[in-house]
């Protein structure tokens, strides 16, 4: 188990499967809501509002300026890096036994 994982961090992600999809599409690199979306089965407004979520907790953050309204790019944290990093040697485990 990694050492390194805040787990208020991951209770944030694993309540919600908003959260917890738009942390995996991050995984793969900085990225617009909509592109998250886009990579989901969750509408836009509900990744939006997870993303505010989970950079209030510092699991993700903002890469562009605070004043961008429009394509706004989001990328993890090393908390958020974290996270994803505990979930996928939780999801492989699982999948060893």
């Amino acid at each position: 188990m990694s050492a390194d994982v805040d787990f208020d961090n991951v209770s944030v992600v694993k309540s919600s499967s908003f959260r917890e999809s738009a942390v995996r599409e991050l995984a793969h690199g900085p990225a617009t809501p909509s592109e998250i979306a886009d990579g989901t089965p969750h509408d836009i407004s509900h990744v939006s509002r997870a993303l505010q979520e989970m950079r209030d907790a510092e699991i993700v953050e903002l890469l562009v300026s605070e004043d961008r309204k429009k394509g706004r790019i989001y990328g993890l944290t090393d908390a958020g890096e974290a996270v994803i990093t505990f979930l996928d040697e939780r999801s492989r485990e699982g999948d060893d036994e």
